[in-house]
Protein backbone atom coordinates (compact mmCIF):
# COMPACT_ATOMS: atom_id res chain seq x y z
CA UNK A 1 0.00 0.00 0.00
CA UNK A 2 1.40 3.79 -0.72
CA UNK A 3 2.29 5.72 1.52
CA UNK A 4 0.37 9.25 2.11
CA UNK A 5 1.08 12.58 1.21
CA UNK A 6 1.77 14.23 4.38
CA UNK A 7 2.15 18.13 4.72
CA UNK A 8 2.73 19.95 7.63
CA UNK A 9 1.79 23.90 8.05
CA UNK A 10 3.33 25.21 11.45
CA UNK A 11 4.85 28.86 12.09
CA UNK A 12 7.91 29.68 10.21
CA UNK A 13 10.07 28.16 13.24
CA UNK A 14 9.41 24.95 12.57
CA UNK A 15 11.03 23.54 9.60
CA UNK A 16 9.01 20.77 6.85
CA UNK A 17 9.15 17.51 8.83
CA UNK A 18 8.40 14.05 7.43
CA UNK A 19 7.75 11.26 9.36
CA UNK A 20 9.84 8.50 8.44
CA UNK A 21 8.73 5.21 7.23
CA UNK A 22 9.37 2.61 9.96
CA UNK A 23 9.00 -0.98 10.61
CA UNK A 24 5.83 -2.44 12.63
CA UNK A 25 7.20 -2.39 15.69
CA UNK A 26 8.46 1.58 16.32
CA UNK A 27 7.09 4.66 16.69
CA UNK A 28 7.32 8.03 15.66
CA UNK A 29 9.79 10.74 17.43
CA UNK A 30 6.99 13.19 17.48
CA UNK A 31 7.38 15.55 20.24
CA UNK A 32 4.29 16.51 22.34
CA UNK A 33 4.07 20.26 24.12
CA UNK A 34 0.48 20.31 25.86
CA UNK A 35 -1.87 19.74 23.10
CA UNK A 36 0.82 21.04 19.95
CA UNK A 37 2.37 17.88 17.84
CA UNK A 38 5.45 19.29 16.48
CA UNK A 39 5.10 16.30 13.96
CA UNK A 40 2.36 13.91 12.40
CA UNK A 41 2.15 10.48 14.60
CA UNK A 42 3.66 7.87 12.14
CA UNK A 43 0.20 5.86 12.10
CA UNK A 44 -0.33 8.64 8.75
CA UNK A 45 2.44 7.18 6.78
CA UNK A 46 0.11 4.06 6.06
CA UNK A 47 -2.47 6.28 4.51
CA UNK A 48 -2.54 6.25 0.81
CA UNK A 49 -0.99 8.80 -0.70
CA UNK A 50 -2.86 8.99 -4.35
CA UNK A 51 -5.95 9.06 -2.63
CA UNK A 52 -5.18 10.52 1.11
CA UNK A 53 -3.60 14.13 2.06
CA UNK A 54 -2.29 14.93 5.97
CA UNK A 55 -1.78 18.17 7.14
CA UNK A 56 -0.64 19.32 10.79
CA UNK A 57 -2.46 22.58 10.59
CA UNK A 58 -2.03 25.92 12.24
CA UNK A 59 0.05 25.74 15.20
CA UNK A 60 0.57 21.99 15.69
CA UNK A 61 -2.76 21.32 17.93
CA UNK A 62 -4.94 20.07 14.43
CA UNK A 63 -4.62 17.79 11.96
CA UNK A 64 -6.49 17.54 8.43
CA UNK A 65 -7.23 14.50 6.56
CA UNK A 66 -8.30 15.02 3.18
CA UNK A 67 -9.33 11.80 0.81
CA UNK A 68 -10.86 11.75 -2.54
CA UNK A 69 -13.09 8.70 -1.53
CA UNK A 70 -11.29 6.34 -3.57
CA UNK A 71 -10.35 3.10 -2.20
CA UNK A 72 -6.90 1.68 -3.35
CA UNK A 73 -8.00 -2.01 -4.16
CA UNK A 74 -10.02 -3.78 -6.38
CA UNK A 75 -13.95 -4.35 -5.84
CA UNK A 76 -17.19 -4.98 -7.86
CA UNK A 77 -17.56 -1.53 -7.49
CA UNK A 78 -15.88 -0.33 -10.24
CA UNK A 79 -17.07 0.28 -13.12
CA UNK A 80 -17.67 -2.34 -15.71
CA UNK A 81 -19.35 -3.33 -18.75
CA UNK A 82 -22.07 -4.81 -17.47
CA UNK A 83 -25.40 -3.12 -16.47
CA UNK A 84 -27.57 -3.75 -13.80
CA UNK A 85 -30.68 -2.13 -11.86
CA UNK A 86 -31.74 -1.99 -8.21
CA UNK A 87 -34.76 -0.47 -6.76
CA UNK A 88 -35.48 1.11 -10.38
CA UNK A 89 -32.31 2.77 -10.65
CA UNK A 90 -30.31 1.80 -13.48
CA UNK A 91 -26.09 1.77 -13.27
CA UNK A 92 -25.11 1.85 -16.93
CA UNK A 93 -22.45 -0.45 -18.36
CA UNK A 94 -19.06 1.30 -19.53
CA UNK A 95 -17.38 0.63 -22.39
CA UNK A 96 -14.21 -1.40 -20.75
CA UNK A 97 -13.74 -2.57 -17.18
CA UNK A 98 -12.09 -0.52 -14.83
CA UNK A 99 -8.13 -2.12 -14.14
CA UNK A 100 -9.54 -2.57 -10.48
CA UNK A 101 -12.84 -3.99 -11.43
CA UNK A 102 -13.11 -7.86 -10.03
CA UNK A 103 -16.45 -9.73 -10.76
CA UNK A 104 -19.00 -10.38 -7.53
CA UNK A 105 -18.28 -12.94 -5.16
CA UNK A 106 -19.85 -12.23 -2.18
CA UNK A 107 -22.78 -10.12 -3.53
CA UNK A 108 -24.27 -10.39 -7.33
CA UNK A 109 -25.21 -7.90 -9.87
CA UNK A 110 -28.81 -8.14 -8.88
CA UNK A 111 -27.51 -7.58 -4.91
CA UNK A 112 -25.61 -4.46 -5.94
CA UNK A 113 -26.30 -0.92 -4.68
CA UNK A 114 -26.88 1.24 -7.69
CA UNK A 115 -23.63 3.62 -8.99
CA UNK A 116 -20.08 2.58 -8.94
CA UNK A 117 -16.84 3.86 -7.18
CA UNK A 118 -15.56 6.26 -9.91
CA UNK A 119 -19.06 7.96 -10.37
CA UNK A 120 -18.18 9.61 -7.07
CA UNK A 121 -16.42 13.20 -7.87
CA UNK A 122 -16.10 14.92 -4.73
CA UNK A 123 -13.73 15.07 -1.67
CA UNK A 124 -14.09 14.44 2.04
CA UNK A 125 -12.39 16.40 5.07
CA UNK A 126 -11.36 15.79 9.06
CA UNK A 127 -10.37 17.92 11.32
CA UNK A 128 -9.33 16.43 14.45
CA UNK A 129 -7.53 17.62 17.48
CA UNK A 130 -3.57 16.74 16.61
CA UNK A 131 -3.63 15.14 20.96
CA UNK A 132 -7.48 13.74 20.50
CA UNK A 133 -8.80 13.40 24.10
CA UNK A 134 -11.49 11.36 25.79
CA UNK A 135 -14.87 13.47 26.29
CA UNK A 136 -16.75 13.69 29.71
CA UNK A 137 -19.50 11.55 28.04
CA UNK A 138 -19.75 9.49 24.59
CA UNK A 139 -21.58 10.80 22.04
CA UNK A 140 -23.74 8.39 18.71
CA UNK A 141 -22.60 8.32 15.49
CA UNK A 142 -24.66 9.43 12.60
CA UNK A 143 -25.89 8.45 9.27
CA UNK A 144 -22.87 9.04 6.59
CA UNK A 145 -18.95 9.15 6.92
CA UNK A 146 -18.13 8.64 10.76
CA UNK A 147 -14.18 7.98 9.95
CA UNK A 148 -11.27 8.02 6.66
CA UNK A 149 -9.76 4.41 5.97
CA UNK A 150 -6.14 4.34 4.84
CA UNK A 151 -7.62 3.05 1.23
CA UNK A 152 -9.15 6.79 1.11
CA UNK A 153 -12.29 5.43 1.12
CA UNK A 154 -14.85 6.44 4.01
CA UNK A 155 -16.22 4.41 6.94
CA UNK A 156 -19.71 3.94 7.86
CA UNK A 157 -21.50 2.55 11.03
CA UNK A 158 -24.25 -0.47 11.48
CA UNK A 159 -27.01 1.41 9.80
CA UNK A 160 -27.92 1.15 6.28
CA UNK A 161 -30.10 4.42 7.32
CA UNK A 162 -32.89 5.99 9.92
CA UNK A 163 -33.35 3.19 12.34
CA UNK A 164 -32.36 1.23 9.30
CA UNK A 165 -30.10 -1.70 10.53
CA UNK A 166 -27.24 -3.01 8.03
CA UNK A 167 -28.94 -6.32 8.35
CA UNK A 168 -31.37 -6.56 5.11
CA UNK A 169 -28.36 -4.77 3.06
CA UNK A 170 -25.45 -7.72 3.53
CA UNK A 171 -26.21 -8.42 0.60
CA UNK A 172 -25.19 -5.92 -1.72
CA UNK A 173 -22.24 -5.91 0.54
CA UNK A 174 -18.33 -6.56 -1.45
CA UNK A 175 -15.71 -8.80 -0.12
CA UNK A 176 -14.41 -5.56 1.46
CA UNK A 177 -17.61 -5.14 3.89
CA UNK A 178 -18.33 -2.06 1.56
CA UNK A 179 -20.90 -0.74 -1.39
CA UNK A 180 -22.02 2.73 -3.07
CA UNK A 181 -24.37 4.85 -1.83
CA UNK A 182 -25.54 7.47 -1.16
CA UNK A 183 -23.00 9.27 -3.20
CA UNK A 184 -19.94 7.43 -2.37
CA UNK A 185 -18.05 3.78 -2.26
CA UNK A 186 -18.00 2.95 2.20
CA UNK A 187 -17.27 0.38 3.95
CA UNK A 188 -19.31 -1.31 7.06
CA UNK A 189 -17.55 -4.61 7.74
CA UNK A 190 -13.90 -5.77 8.25
CA UNK A 191 -12.19 -4.42 4.87
CA UNK A 192 -10.66 -7.82 4.05
CA UNK A 193 -8.03 -6.47 1.37
CA UNK A 194 -5.86 -5.08 4.09
CA UNK A 195 -7.05 -6.45 7.48
CA UNK A 196 -8.33 -9.87 8.47
CA UNK A 197 -7.98 -10.84 12.02
CA UNK A 198 -5.27 -9.05 12.48
CA UNK A 199 -3.83 -5.68 14.24
CA UNK A 200 -3.71 -3.84 11.07
CA UNK A 201 -4.48 0.35 11.44
CA UNK A 202 -8.07 0.54 9.24
CA UNK A 203 -7.78 4.19 9.36
CA UNK A 204 -9.27 7.02 12.00
CA UNK A 205 -12.84 8.04 13.48
CA UNK A 206 -14.26 11.32 13.82
CA UNK A 207 -13.22 11.78 17.09
CA UNK A 208 -9.30 11.77 16.22
CA UNK A 209 -8.41 8.37 17.36
CA UNK A 210 -7.18 5.55 14.86
CA UNK A 211 -9.30 2.30 14.39
CA UNK A 212 -7.42 -1.14 14.50
CA UNK A 213 -8.69 -4.86 13.65
CA UNK A 214 -9.39 -7.10 15.92
CA UNK A 215 -6.25 -7.82 17.41
CA UNK A 216 -3.98 -5.71 19.11
CA UNK A 217 0.05 -5.50 18.35
CA UNK A 218 0.60 -5.10 22.69
CA UNK A 219 -0.17 -8.56 23.18
CA UNK A 220 -0.55 -10.37 19.63
CA UNK A 221 -4.33 -11.48 20.14
CA UNK A 222 -7.69 -10.40 20.53
CA UNK A 223 -7.65 -7.62 23.11
CA UNK A 224 -9.77 -8.44 26.43
CA UNK A 225 -10.25 -4.94 28.21
CA UNK A 226 -12.53 -2.50 25.49
CA UNK A 227 -15.14 -0.12 26.42
CA UNK A 228 -18.51 -0.45 24.90
CA UNK A 229 -17.38 0.93 21.77
CA UNK A 230 -14.10 -1.35 21.05
CA UNK A 231 -11.72 1.08 22.63
CA UNK A 232 -8.69 1.04 24.99
CA UNK A 233 -5.33 2.76 25.69
CA UNK A 234 -1.91 0.58 24.85
CA UNK A 235 0.96 0.79 23.02
CA UNK A 236 0.23 0.23 18.84
CA UNK A 237 2.09 -0.53 15.80
CA UNK A 238 3.06 3.05 15.67
CA UNK A 239 3.21 4.04 18.98
CA UNK A 240 5.27 2.79 21.81
CA UNK A 241 4.77 4.84 24.46
CA UNK A 242 0.68 3.51 24.27
CA UNK A 243 -2.60 5.85 23.36
CA UNK A 244 -6.42 5.20 23.36
CA UNK A 245 -7.42 3.46 19.67
CA UNK A 246 -10.24 1.69 18.89
CA UNK A 247 -10.46 -1.93 17.53
CA UNK A 248 -13.02 -4.10 15.06
CA UNK A 249 -14.54 -6.18 18.00
CA UNK A 250 -14.03 -9.76 17.60
CA UNK A 251 -18.10 -10.46 17.69
CA UNK A 252 -19.48 -12.15 15.05
CA UNK A 253 -22.34 -10.07 13.37
CA UNK A 254 -24.96 -12.44 11.53
CA UNK A 255 -23.29 -15.37 11.97
CA UNK A 256 -20.21 -13.96 9.90
CA UNK A 257 -18.95 -10.53 9.78
CA UNK A 258 -17.69 -8.00 12.02
CA UNK A 259 -18.33 -4.59 11.82
CA UNK A 260 -16.18 -2.50 11.63
CA UNK A 261 -17.64 0.60 14.03
CA UNK A 262 -21.44 -0.33 15.84
CA UNK A 263 -20.45 1.80 19.20
CA UNK A 264 -20.49 5.32 20.41
CA UNK A 265 -17.55 7.82 19.73
CA UNK A 266 -15.62 7.94 23.03
CA UNK A 267 -13.91 11.36 21.92
CA UNK A 268 -15.38 14.54 20.75
CA UNK A 269 -16.50 13.86 16.77
CA UNK A 270 -15.91 16.79 14.04
CA UNK A 271 -18.16 16.25 11.20
CA UNK A 272 -16.33 14.82 7.94
CA UNK A 273 -17.42 17.03 5.06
Amino acid sequence: MKKSKISLFVPLTLALIWVACKSDDTTSSMEISGEVLSELPAAFEVFDQDNVTVMLISDGSEITIETNGLPNHASPYWSNTTTREMDGITTAASSSNHPLFVEPTETSYEQMAPGNIDDFNGSFSLTVDAVPSLASSSSATDLGAIGISVSGAVIYNDQEGPNVPLDGAVGSLDFNGAHTGPQSYHYHLEPTSWSEDDDNLIGIIADGFFLYGRKCSSTGTYPENLDESGGHTSTTKYNAEGEYHYHIQNELYLNQYYILFPGDYQGNASAIR
